[in-house]
Parts: structure tokens; C-alpha cells; sequence
């Protein structure tokens, strides 16, 4: 069954704790700029103290000796899974890779969920992009270099899945329930759609930061995604 990790897109520490006091059941989190930024390192320490996976979002893009850098200070702090930009090139992911070593799976953010084809060209400077093969190309890139796997929206997971190894990775965000709005995501899917489509880790956030009971939403995910492969 796919994991269903949570995404702490709150303000701070404390708002963050007090959420998962209330989520016993949960096994995966997902940290953040915003989040990182303000609390840093004391904050990761604290979930992984409570037993959590925790999936370090920070979209590394830098050169490569920065990358690695930043991927050994994440496994020497206990990171489960980490982050970094496909589009950082070959040699950035290579760098990533080794210094990620097997104790921290590294995934490549391909095309954010939240472009459309238009936006995508406009921020590439190309006029035609279909994101399904830039995401398939990133994709494959991204595991050759050495990579766990990749980050890719619902949209492209089906034809990641195909052209790669079976154990790869495929974290899936935008992650929504039919009566659930899409907000600022372009490519959404439901739990049982991703799971089905090929996903290993579902990203689910507002739906359940926002929802009035937090602990019942989270199950609803969780069985959402059970039910997908049962």
C-alpha cells in the first residue's frame, strides 16, 4: 500500500506539535521551506523522537558540491527522504546520490503540480511543452543519476511508472478527495486514482490541515488508498 504522508504547511513548531498530538496513527510528514526555515533542525529532531519518517522538502538546486553538502547534513540528522531538482543536471544528482548514501532516499522533483503546459513553457522559455514527456524525461534522468526516485503530479505518474524500475519511488502531491477543492494545484488526482496509477507515497496537506476533524480526514485518505490495491 502507497504511505500517506502529511504535509506540515504550517506556520510553526508549536501549531505543527499540537496537530500531531492529535494524528497517533500517523507514520510520514513532510517538512517544508516555510516550516524548515523557521524552526530548522530542533524541529526534525523532534518529530523523528516521536517516531515519524520525516520527508525533507527543501528542492535543493544548487551546485553540486552545495547539494551534497545539504543532503549529508539531512542523513546525518535522520531524514528519511529528501528532496532535490531533476533540472539541476546529471552531475548535481550524481552528488546528491552519493552523499544520500542508503540511509537517505533522495527523489527529484520533475514538473510542480502547480503548471500547466503554458506556464511550464513560459518558465523554460519554450513555446510547446507536453509536461508529460518533460516529466517522463526528467524522471529517467533522475534514476540513472542514481536517484530513488522522483516527485511527478497524478497527471504523469501512469507513464513514469512504465519506463521505470519497479522499486523507484514515486511521490505523488496534490492529493485530493472528490469533495476536497484543488486550491492552487493544476494536477490533482484522488488517493485510490494515484495508488492505481503507480504511486509509492501520497502527499496530502490542506485537506486535512483545514479539516475540522484532522485524525478523520487522515483515515479517509489512508483507506482511500488501501482500498485502491485490495
Amino acid at each position: 500500500m502507497a504511505e500517506v504522508v502529511l504535509a506540515l504547511d504550517l506556520p510553526g513548531g508549536p501549531e505543527a506539535m499540537r496537530l500531531l498530538d492529535r494524528l497517533p496513527e500517523l507514520k510520514w510528514v513532510k517538512v517544508g521551506s516555510i516550516l524548515m526555515t523557521r524552526e530548522g533542525a530542533p524541529l526534525v529532531r523532534g518529530l523523528i523522537g516521536r517516531g515519524l519518517r520525516v520527508f525533507l522538502d527543501l528542492k535543493w538546486h544548487d551546485i553540486p558540491n552545495t547539494v551534497a553538502g545539504a543532503v549529508t547534513a539531512a542523513r546525518e540528522l535522520g531524514v528519511s527522504m529528501a528532496t532535490v531538482h531533476a533540472l539541476g543536471g546529471r552531475t548535481m544528482m550524481e552528488a546528491a546520490a552519493g552523499a544520500g548514501g542508503t540511509d537517505l532516499a533522495l527523489v527529484a522533483v520533475t514538473v510542480l503540480t502547480s503548471h500547466d503546459p503554458a506556464s511550464y513553457g513560459q518558465a523554460t522559455g519554450r513555446e510547446a511543452v507536453a509536461l508529460v514527456d518533460e516529466t517522463v524525461r526528467q524522471a529517467k534522468a533522475a534514476v540513472s543519476a542514481g536517484l530513488a526516485g522522483v516527485v511527478c503530479s497524478a497527471a504523469e505518474v501512469a507513464s513514469v511508472r512504465r519506463v521505470l524500475p519497479e522499486e523507484t519511488l514515486l511521490v505523488v502531491p496534490g492529493i485530493r478527495r472528490e469533495k476536497d477543492t484543488a486550491g492552487d494545484q493544476v494536477r490533482f488526482a484522488t488517493p485510490g486514482e494515484a495508488v492505481r496509477a503507480g504511486a509509492t507515497h501520497l502527499v496530502v496537506g490542506r485537506p486535512v490541515l483545514q479539516a475540522p476533524d484532522p485524525a478523520a480526514a487522515l483515515t479517509q485518505f489512508v483507506e482511500e488508498a488501501r482500498c485502491a490495491v485490495s
